[in-house]
């Protein structure tokens, strides 16, 4: 979950599964965070909604060992 100040500058950013407030410094996440923003479209109970959410790096490490299917993962060739 993010919260944004009045100059529209990131102020907080909390972890939506376990509730930690994850570093943020001038507008900046500074620890790993995964953040998902997601359309539900055609058939789904959801369609027209759009769900925001972020995890922490331990929650998603938690959450993504549960799936059946490994995340696929490749190295970035250029970090900026």
């Amino acid at each position: 979950m993010r919260k944004y100040g009045k100059d529209g500058r990131l102020d907080c950013v909390i972890c939506n599964r376990c509730g930690k407030k994850l570093a943020v410094k001038h507008g900046i996440v500074r620890e790993g965070v995964f953040t998902s923003d997601h359309r539900w479209d055609f058939f789904s109970e959801k369609d027209g909604e759009i769900h925001h959410f972020d995890l922490c790096e331990d929650c998603y490490n938690e959450v993504t060992a549960e799936f059946r299917v490994p995340v696929d993962v490749e190295d970035e060739i250029e970090l900026l």
